[in-house]
């Protein structure tokens, strides 16, 4: 696996690390492709998953967020959580 030079040297902040759950999630969906392989994948079950996780990072930091912080998680999670329900409904079990 290679790993990105300009991204590993950088420091990791509250809003580059929900942009990149945030990734894991649009992959899972197979919105956008696999950073490695450039091909699209689906796992639902992870995407669920990752929103969960973001929800709750949203409920724990509740209150000690700035603004931007806040805007970003609440808007993140409203898209992933629309595209979400979007997939579900196209592919239904």
């Amino acid at each position: 696996m290679k790993c990105n030079t300009d991204l590993s040297d950088s420091p990791i902040d509250f809003s580059s690390f929900i942009i990149s759950l945030s990734s894991s999630v649009l992959i899972s969906l197979g919105e956008i492709p696999h950073p490695d392989t450039n091909e699209k994948m689906e796992d639902v079950c992870f995407a669920k998953q990752t929103i969960q996780i973001l929800e709750m990072l949203q409920e724990k930091t509740r209150g000690n967020l700035t603004e931007g912080e806040q805007e970003l998680i609440d808007s993140i999670l409203f898209d992933l959580r629309f595209k979400y329900v979007q997939y579900v409904n196209k592919h239904p079990q």
